[in-house]
């Protein structure tokens, strides 16, 4: 159950030689949370690996709600596509 890096890239990016806009980093960080995710279920006493769970899960927030700050059409676009649930925001 490992991610292909090449191919979450080259599914996300805007343009040719795209890697590390916003939706590029949300999507791979999602790749790698469903694929950590499965390791926990099966390895309910990894610690170590369910912190590092939670700080990506962190990470991906972060950018999430800089996504939906910058370009909220996008943020809901690539929440969909990614089937990540978006939370209820404040707009000022």
């Amino acid at each position: 159950m490992s991610i292909n890096k090449a191919e979450v890239i080259q599914q996300y990016a805007t343009k040719e030689g795209d890697t590390g806009s916003t939706a590029v980093q949300i999507a791979i960080l999602t790749a790698r949370i469903n694929n950590l995710s499965g390791h926990l279920n099966a390895n309910q006493k990894d610690k170590h690996g369910q912190r590092g769970l939670q700080m990506m899960v962190g990470q991906r927030r972060r950018l999430l709600r800089y996504l939906e700050r910058s370009d909220y059409a996008g943020y809901i676009e690539l929440t969909d596509k990614l089937g990540i649930r978006r939370g209820h925001t404040q707009v000022k």
